[in-house]
């Protein structure tokens, strides 16, 4: 069936990514074995996660090796199955690699059908449809808690989970502040309906910024960055209050270094619970999410926010955008 494309990892990247810590190759068109899925690529996904598989340090996943090729999210379709439960055509989203096609299996992490609703862009179940919208979901309902009525501060509420996490908070009825680098983020934040967005860019005393915009206090922190910000956050937080800790996109490029905690102290204070999770730890909820996400897109009340590109061989540059702050919304690369 001829070649393949594939990017591979030539080298751990030292701070942000650079092109160069990536290359295109070729090889053959993998073969099934019993029980295994051919997989085409439709739709690849940059995650800030991602950057922590580059590293050569334990995470929740082992790191890529050199010369293999990148994991990360995928939509994509069957194309050839020894698996009759995944028949040829049918959609899926998986944990694979950075391959124009892969093989999986039924017990492949995240592995999930795909039931794409007529006229809805198939990028939408990469992003605020999917991954990234159960993501907000678990974060917000199943960690966060979150009731209506209550306060609810969202960092890098401009990013792909951030940006959903604002709207499913409005959907509930909470109070939303979100926070963002720069003017134009901090718009795309106010456009999607928080009821305050935070340039912290501009705001150096960022506390004094939150605590005038939250007087009464934090009940859920939806933490994207972790650092500095969680650092400051702290101590706004109600009693009994919150923080579901989705990603430490401060410490990705940095991990060597992460900044201390000064105010760790205020989790015993305010009787916080502070918890990290994985979406796909909690399959139990994830039906009842879809579902939720599905009704508020169909509504109006979800917009996903997302940047897209074109061609397999965009997935590097696409992934260093994201990585150096550049990017709103979820990045996405259409194969």
């Amino acid at each position: 069936m001829g070649d393949i494309s594939q990017i591979v990892l030539t080298r751990r990247p030292q701070g942000v990514p650079v092109p160069d810590d990536f290359a295109l190759v070729h090889g053959a068109m993998p073969q099934i074995g019993p029980g295994e899925i051919l997989v085409r690529m439709r739709v690849g996904s940059c995650d800030p996660a991602i950057r922590g598989f580059l590293d050569d340090r334990p995470s929740y996943l082992p790191p890529v090796a050199i010369g293999a090729p990148i994991n990360g999210m995928s939509l994509g379709e069957v194309v050839e199955s020894n698996d009759p439960a995944w028949p040829v055509g049918t959609l899926l989203r998986a944990f694979a690699t950075w391959s124009e096609y892969y093989v999986i299996r039924g017990d492949a992490l995240g592995l999930e059908r795909v039931d794409a609703a007529p006229g809805v862009p198939l990028q939408h179940y990469m992003g605020a449809l999917g991954p990234v919208g159960l993501t907000a979901w678990v974060g917000l309902v199943t960690i966060g808690q979150a009731k209506s009525g209550e306060t609810v501060v969202v960092s890098a509420a401009a990013g792909a989970t951030g940006s959903t996490v604002v709207q499913l908070a409005k959907a509930r009825g909470c109070r939303v502040i979100g926070l963002a680098g720069g003017p134009q983020k901090a718009q795309v934040v106010r456009d999607l309906g928080a009821d305050v967005a935070i340039d912290y860019r501009a705001r150096p005393e960022l506390a004094a910024a939150v605590r005038a915009a939250a007087p009464d206090g934090i009940d859920v922190y939806f933490d994207n960055v972790g650092g500095e910000t969680l650092d400051a956050l702290l101590p706004l937080m109600r009693l009994h209050g919150r923080i579901p800790v989705c990603g430490m996109v401060s410490q990705y490029n940095d991990a060597d270094n992460p900044p201390g905690l000064k105010n760790l102290w205020q989790v015993v204070v305010n009787r916080l619970t502070m918890r990290g999770f994985i979406t796909y730890d909690h399959m139990d909820v994830l039906e009842q999410a879809q579902t939720e996400l599905d009704a508020l897109f169909a509504s109006g009340a979800l917009r996903p926010l997302e940047n897209v590109r074109s061609g397999f061989a965009t997935l590097p540059e696409a992934f260093i955008d994201l990585m150096s702050g550049r990017t709103t919304g979820k990045t996405l690369v259409m194969i």
